[in-house]
Formats: structure tokens, C-alpha cells, sequence
């Protein structure tokens, strides 16, 4: 029973810090500078989970992690907007390529995992209480 608990915490802890790199994604759409000041628009962020075999059961039941937050691999969007004070020669600022749709698609599906393990939680420790009433 615990283990079931265990498998369900390292889920939420998962889906909390896909939530987080979400927000961060979602706060800076319109971030075209780092944090040194340079004109370098953000880079979006998103979440790899593995299997944590550190977390199981006895029937093979794993754990989940996050592996890593990976930087994706895209082109800045160019808009031209000549007296923005990030604009090169040619009147173009560099945005981060962040699609809203896509970003809140993914929240909620990380939402929904979320409460899908919380309801893991609650019948684990609803079958734990009942098996203890049988005991008594």
C-alpha cells in the first residue's frame, strides 16, 4: 500500500514541475531579453519524465521522474517593430516561439494527471483504512 502512495507522490512531483516550467513558458512569451540584459529572446523549457526505479512495487509497478528540462530547438518569432528598443537593422524583435494553445493544453493535461494521481491517493488510503475496520 505504501508503495502505491510512493508511486503516486513521485507523479505529483512530476506534474508540479511540468506545471512550473508551463508558467514559466507561459510569463515570458514576451521576454525578448536574458537575464544578462542581452537581446536574446526566451527559450522555451518543457519536461522529460523517465521511470524512477527507486519507487516500485512488488507487482512492477514504477515511480515516475523528471529526467530533465530541456531547451526545444526553435527559431525566435520575428515581428517588425522598428522602434522597439530590441529591434536589429532591419526593424525585426526577436520573441520566443511559445504557441498559448499548445502551452495550455499541456497544463491541462499535467492538471489532469495531477488530480488523477490525488485520486489515486485517496482510494489508496480509503482501502487502507477499510482493511484496517476488517482487522478490528
Amino acid at each position: 500500500m505504501f508503495s502505491a502512495l510512493d508511486i503516486s507522490t513521485s507523479a505529483l512531483v512530476a506534474q508540479r514541475t511540468r506545471l512550473d516550467v508551463i508558467s514559466s513558458n507561459l510569463a515570458n512569451m514576451s521576454t525578448t531579453r536574458n537575464e544578462q540584459g542581452e537581446a536574446v529572446p526566451y527559450t522555451p523549457r518543457y519536461v522529460t519524465f523517465e521511470a524512477d526505479n527507486r519507487v516500485s512495487t512488488p507487482a512492477g509497478g514504477q515511480g515516475v521522474r523528471v529526467a530533465s528540462v530541456e531547451y526545444a530547438r526553435v527559431e525566435p518569432n520575428m515581428k517588425h517593430m522598428p522602434g522597439h528598443p530590441d529591434a536589429n537593422a532591419d526593424g525585426m524583435v526577436a520573441y520566443p516561439n511559445i504557441d498559448m494553445t499548445t502551452e495550455f493544453v499541456d497544463a491541462l493535461e499535467a492538471t489532469r494527471a495531477y488530480e488523477a494521481n490525488i485520486g489515486v491517493i485517496e482510494i489508496t488510503k480509503d482501502l487502507g483504512q477499510r482493511t484496517l475496520q476488517i482487522l478490528a
